[in-house]
C-alpha cells in the first residue's frame, strides 16, 4: 500500500510539474524575448546580448500606446459601471421575489453563456438600427453586458453570506436604509468589491472578439496586437506582453489577501 502510494504522488507530482511547464514556458518564453533577441549570424541562430532596446521602443510605438490607453479607458469605464449594475442586481436579488429574482438572474446570465460572436453581433445590430456610431461607448456597453454576471455572482455569494440579520440588526439599532448600506454592508463587501472589480478589469481589458464587432474606428490593444502578428511579431510585442504579465503576477498578493480585509 505504500509504495502504491508513492508511486501514486510520483505520478502525481510529474502530472503537476508538466502542467506547470505547460502554462509557464510560453510566459518565461516571451520574457527571455523581450530581453535577448534571436539574431541570425552567419547563416545560424543564436541570442543577441542583453538589451532593453525593446522596452524603449515600445515607448516610442504611438500605436501600441495609443491602443493601450483607449483599452486602459473601456476597462476603468467597464469595471465602475460593472460593480455598480451588480451591487444593484445583487441588493435586487435577495429583496424581490423569488421569482422575479430567478428571472432577472437569467437575463443577466443569458449574454455571458452565449457564445461571444452571438452577443457581439447582437449588440452590432442593435446599435445599428439604433444609429449609434461605433466606437468607445458601444465598446463599453459589450463589455459591461459581459462582464457584469461574473462580478454580480461574486458580490451575490458575498450578500447571501451576510445574511439578513446584519441589515435587520443595523435597522433596529436606529440607523438608517443609506446608513445600513454605507455604514454597514458596503464595508462587508469590500472584498467582493475589489475581487469583482479585478474580475472586471482583467475580462475587459482582454476582451476580444466582442469588441471586433463594435470598436468602429477604434483600436483596443488586443485588437492592435492581433493585427501586428498577422504580418510578424516584432520585441515590442514581448515587451509589452512582459510588462503585462509582470503587472498581473503583482495583483496575485492582493487577491490572496482580500479575506484579511
Amino acid at each position: 500500500m505504500r509504495r502504491d502510494g508513492r508511486l501514486f504522488d510520483l505520478g502525481f507530482g510529474l502530472v503537476t510539474v508538466l502542467a506547470g511547464i505547460v502554462l509557464y514556458a510560453p510566459l518565461v518564453a516571451v520574457s527571455a524575448l523581450s530581453f535577448f533577441q534571436i539574431v541570425r549570424l552567419r547563416g545560424k541562430l543564436s541570442f543577441a546580448p542583453f538589451s532593453l532596446e525593446p522596452y524603449l521602443r515600445l515607448v516610442e510605438n504611438g500605436d501600441i500606446l495609443s491602443a493601450l490607453a483607449t483599452t486602459l479607458v473601456v476597462a476603468l469605464v467597464t469595471t465602475a459601471a460593472s460593480v455598480a449594475l451588480a451591487v444593484l442586481f445583487a441588493f435586487y436579488f435577495v429583496s424581490a421575489r423569488k421569482s422575479l429574482g430567478l428571472a432577472m438572474q437569467s437575463l443577466i446570465f443569458l449574454p455571458f453563456l452565449l457564445p461571444p460572436i452571438i452577443t457581439g453581433l447582437s449588440l452590432l445590430i442593435f446599435f445599428r438600427e439604433l444609429e449609434i456610431a461605433r466606437g468607445i461607448l458601444t465598446i463599453v456597453v459589450g463589455h459591461v453586458v459581459f462582464v457584469v454576471p461574473v462580478v454580480y455572482r461574486t458580490i451575490l455569494v458575498r450578500l447571501q453570506f451576510l445574511g439578513r440579520s446584519l441589515t435587520e440588526a443595523s435597522l433596529d439599532l436606529g440607523a438608517s436604509r443609506w446608513q445600513t448600506l454605507t455604514l454597514v454592508l458596503l464595508p462587508q463587501l469590500k472584498p467582493a468589491l475589489i475581487a469583482g472589480g479585478l474580475l472586471a478589469f482583467a475580462m475587459s481589458f482582454d476582451e476580444t472578439l466582442i469588441t471586433l464587432f463594435l470598436a468602429g474606428s477604434e483600436t483596443t490593444l488586443p485588437i492592435r496586437l492581433w493585427g501586428m502578428m498577422r504580418v510578424g511579431f516584432v520585441p515590442e510585442i514581448n515587451a509589452l506582453a512582459t510588462l503585462i504579465f509582470v503587472f498581473t503576477a503583482a495583483t496575485n498578493p492582493l487577491l490572496a489577501n482580500l479575506n484579511r480585509w
